[in-house]
C-alpha cells in the first residue's frame, strides 16, 4: 500500500480509500509533532502494550517507515511514559534483525524524557530501543490536609479535646455529634468501627485516621519539562529531597541542583539532538530522599542488580517483615502461615530490593555479602530460635521486569526456599516442609516422576510466561467482557502461573500455583514512593485485585496488606480496604489535588479520569471499594459545577469516561448511591456532554 499522510487528519482510522494511511501529524519548521497510531489492532488497549505475540498494526509500521524514508527525520523524541515501540515482540535483550522494536525503529536515535523517579520501565527502552532517558522531576508534594465532612469531623474532635479541660458538661453533646458525623459521613466505615465499640477509643481510631490522610503527601499538579517549580513548590521538593541530608551544606548543595534542573532537562534534549553526549545520572524518588537523582536532566541508569537486596534493603525488609507479622497477629489472632508478595522490577530498582528482603526475612533467610563489591554471594538460614515465631511460606509473584532484569535474585530465594525445606524443624515452625511432602506427594499420585515432583513442590517463584509482560485484566476491564469477580480470577491464575528457579525457566504449574494463592493467608504489595498511589495506576489493581479474585476463585478468603514504605524512617502497613478509602480522601477526592490537575488541561482531566477507572477496577476485583467511595467522587467530579464544567472543556473523552465508569458501576452493582437520583444526574450529564 502506498503511504501518505494526512497533517492533522481528523479520522482516527488510519487507513483511507485508495490504500494510502492518514497519520496525525503536525510540522513545526524542522520538527514534526505527531500521534503514533495504536500499536495494536483497533483501539489501544493497557493490555496490548505489553502483548508479546501480536506484531505492529500496518498503520504503525506505515507511520514509523514514514518518518524514516518519507520525511527523513534524523531522531525520534518519544513523549509519555511509557509507549509501545520498547515493548513490541522480540528477543528482552540484544535485539536481532527479527525483533519488531529493530525492524520498525531502525537505527533511529531515540532519545526520551523519562520521569526520573521509574528507572525500571525506562531501562526497558534503553535495551530494547537503545533510548537516550532524559530524567525529569517528579511532581512537587503537598500534604493532603482535610476537606469536606473531614474537615468538620477534625474541627468537632479539637473542640472535644478542649471541653475535656474547659467545660466537661459539653463532652456528651459533642460526643455524640462526632459519633453521629462519622457515621453519617461514612469515615467511621473506612476505619472499621462498630457503633458498639468503645467511645473513647473511637474518639481515639478517628483522631488517628484524621491525622494520617492530613499528613499525607499528594502530587501538586504535574511537572512541565524543561521549567523548574516556581519557588513555593520548588522549596517543597527541595524538603523531601533533603529529608536525609546530614548538614546545612548538603541542603544547600540539593537545592542549586534541583534549581538548575529545568535548564538541564531542556540542554541535555537540545545535547542528545546535536549528537553530543548526555551525562549519566540516577533514578530514584527525590521525594523519597534520593537527593542524588539531582540535578535531572541526565541519561537515566538503575543500578548493578548483583547487590540486590542491599545491606540498607535488607534492614528495612525486616522491619517490614516484623510489622507485617504483628499486624497479622493483632488482626487473626495467630501467626501468619502461608503468604504471597508482589516483586516488581521498578521499585527493586529504586529501593534495592526491599519488597525480596522482606520475603526472605519471613521465610528466615538473610542475603551474604562479599566484603567490598557488596556483591551478594549466597543466603543463610537464621535459626528458628532468633526469628521468635514461625517461619513463612513466601511466595513470590514477580512481574515481567523483574524477571527480565533480577535472574540473580530470583535463583537467590529459589536456593533460599529450597534451604529452607531442608530444615529438620517441626511443622508449627516451618511450614514449608509439610507443605513441600503434601505438594510431592500429589503429583507422584497423580504419575508425576519422583525427581520432577520434588522440583516442582519446592517451586515458590511465580510469574507470567517468558517474554510476557503485566496481566490479562486490563484488556478484560476495558472490554467489558466479564461477569463477575470470577473472570478476573481465572485471568490471573492463568497468566501467572508460570515457575522460575532452578530448571524452570517458567514452566507452566497452574495447578500448584492455584493452591499456592487460594491458600494464602495473606498478599503483602509493598508502595515505596508517594508520587503515585493505588488509584492513580492500574498496575497496583492488576496484582492486588487479580489476586483477590483468583483468592476468592480457589477458595480463599487472605488479607490484602498494602505496605507503605515511601517514608523509610515510618513504614506503614494498611489493608487495601484502608489504603482505598485513605487515597479517596485524602488525593482523589480532594480539591487541593482536584485543582492541580485542572492546572494542566488536558492532562489533568485524564489523571481525574484514571482514579475513577482505578476505583472502578478495584470494586470489580476485590472487596475493599465502598459506596461512599464512588460517592465521593461523583460529588467531586460530576456534582461540582467548577470541576465539570472544566473536564467538558479541557477533556470531553475524559467526561465521557466518567460517566461510562459510574453508569457501569451502577449497572453492574458495584455502586449503590446515597442519592436515589444519581441514575438521573448521569443521564442529565450525558445529554449535555453529548
Amino acid at each position: 500500500a502506498r503511504i501518505a499522510a494526512a497533517w492533522g487528519a481528523e479520522e482516527a482510522d488510519p487507513l483511507v480509500a485508495g490504500g494510502a494511511f492518514r497519520f496525525r501529524a503536525l510540522a513545526c519548521g524542522a520538527a514534526v509533532v505527531a500521534v503514533q497510531p495504536s500499536r495494536g489492532h483497533g483501539p489501544l488497549t493497557t493490555a496490548q502494550h505489553h502483548d508479546p505475540e501480536t506484531p505492529p498494526s500496518h498503520a504503525c509500521l506505515a507511520f514509523h517507515l514514514w518518518l524514516r524514508h518519507a520525511v527523513d527525520v534524523h531522531a525520534l523524541v518519544q513523549i509519555g511514559a511509557h509507549g509501545t515501540l520498547e515493548w513490541l515482540p522480540g528477543k528482552a535483550v540484544a535485539l536481532s534483525a527479527e525483533c519488531w522494536p529493530e525492524i520498525v525503529a531502525g537505527p533511529l536515535p531515540c532519545l526520551y524524557p523519562f520521569i526520573v523517579n521509574n528507572p525500571g520501565e525506562g531501562v526497558q527502552a534503553r535495551r530494547r530501543l537503545g533510548a537516550v532517558l532524559i530524567g525529569h522531576l517528579t511532581p512537587p508534594p503537598v500534604e493532603a490536609g482535610l476537606h469536606g465532612d473531614l474537615a468538620a469531623l477534625e474541627g468537632a474532635i479539637d473542640e472535644y479535646a478542649q471541653a475535656a479541660g474547659l467545660d466537661p458538661r459539653r463532652l456528651a453533646t459533642l460526643r455524640a455529634t462526632i459519633l453521629d458525623l462519622a457515621w453519617r459521613s461514612g469515615v467511621a466505615a473506612d476505619c472499621n468501627l462498630r457503633p458498639d465499640d468503645d467511645p473513647d477509643a473511637i474518639l481515639s481510631r478517628l483522631d488517628a485516621h484524621l491525622c494520617d490522610i492530613k499528613e499525607m503527601q499528594i502530587r501538586d499538579g504535574l511537572h512541565v519539562f524543561g521549567v523548574t517549580p516556581e519557588p513555593e513548590r520548588r522549596d517543597r521538593l527541595l524538603a523531601a529531597a533533603a529529608r536525609f541530608a546530614a548538614t546545612a551544606a548538603e541542603t544547600a548543595a540539593v537545592a542549586a541542583r534541583l534549581e538548575a534542573s529545568g535548564d538541564a532537562e531542556m540542554a541535555a534534549l537540545l545535547d542528545g539532538l546535536d549528537g553530543r553526549f548526555v551525562a549519566p545520572g540516577p533514578g530514584g524518588s527525590p521525594a523519597r530522599g534520593r537527593a542524588d537523582t539531582l540535578p535531572t536532566g541526565r541519561n537515566l541508569y538503575a543500578l548493578d542488580p548483583r547487590g540486590v537486596p542491599t545491606p540498607t534493603a535488607w534492614t528495612l525488609g525486616w522491619q517490614a517483615a516484623d510489622l507485617l507479622v504483628a499486624r497479622h497477629l493483632q488482626d487473626h489472632g495467630d501467626w501468619p502461615r502461608r503468604m504471597v508478595v508482589d516483586c516488581w522490577g521498578t521499585p527493586t530498582m529504586r529501593t534495592g530490593g526491599d519488597e525480596l528482603a522482606q520475603a526472605l526475612a519471613l521465610i528466615g533467610v538473610r542475603p551474604v555479602w562479599e566484603n567490598g563489591s557488596g556483591r551478594v554471594t549466597g543466603i543463610e538460614v537464621m535459626p528458628a530460635s532468633v526469628l521468635g515465631r514461625p517461619r513463612v511460606d513466601v511466595t513470590l509473584r514477580i512481574s515481567g521486569l523483574f524477571r527480565d532484569v533480577f535472574p540473580q535474585q530470583i535463583a537467590l530465594f529459589d536456593q533460599a526456599v529450597r534451604a529452607v525445606m531442608a530444615e529438620d524443624e517441626p511443622a508449627d515452625a516451618n511450614p514449608l516442609v509439610p507443605a513441600l511432602r503434601a505438594d510431592r506427594a500429589a503429583l507422584e499420585a497423580a504419575g508425576t516422576a519422583p525427581g520432577t515432583a520434588a522440583r516442582w513442590a519446592s517451586a515458590r517463584v511465580f510469574g507470567a510466561a517468558p517474554g510476557v509482560y503485566g496481566t490479562a485484566l486490563p484488556g478484560l476491564l476495558a472490554r467489558g467482557g466479564w461477569t463477575g469477580r470470577a473472570d478476573f480470577g481465572a485471568a490471573y491464575l492463568e497468566g501467572s502461573c508460570h515457575a522460575y528457579g532452578q530448571g524452570l525457566d517458567g514452566v507452566a504449574l497452574p495447578g500448584l500455583f492455584r493452591r499456592r494463592v487460594g491458600d494464602a493467608d495473606a498478599l503483602v504489595h509493598h508502595q515505596d514512593q508517594g508520587d503515585h498511589d493505588l488509584l492513580s495506576t492500574d498496575g497496583f489493581v492488576q496484582y492486588e485485585g487479580g489476586f483477590a479474585a483468583a483468592a476468592a476463585l480457589a477458595g480463599g478468603d487472605p488479607t490484602l496488606y498494602h505496605l507503605d514504605s515511601s517514608r523509610p524512617e515510618r513504614l506503614v502497613v494498611r489493608t487495601v480496604a484502608e489504603e482505598v478509602a485513605r487515597v479517596v480522601q485524602g488525593r482523589a477526592a480532594n480539591p487541593r489535588w482536584i485543582a492541580g490537575m485542572m492546572r494542566h488541561g488536558y492532562r489533568g482531566a485524564a489523571e481525574l479520569a484514571a482514579s475513577v477507572d482505578t476505583l472502578f477496577a478495584f470494586a470489580a476485583t476485590t472487596a475493599a471499594v465502598r459506596p461512599q467511595h464512588f460517592d465521593r467522587l461523583f460529588d467531586a467530579y460530576v456534582e461540582d459545577g467548577a470541576v465539570w464544567g472544566f473536564l467538558l472543556r479541557a477533556n470531553p473523552a475524559a467526561a465521557r469516561h466518567i460517566l461510562d465508569r459510574f453508569e457501569e458501576a451502577l449497572a453492574r452493582g458495584l455502586w449503590h448511591p446515597r442519592r436515589n437520583d444519581a441514575g438521573d444526574a448521569l443521564r442529565r450529564r450525558r445529554e449535555k456532554a453529548a
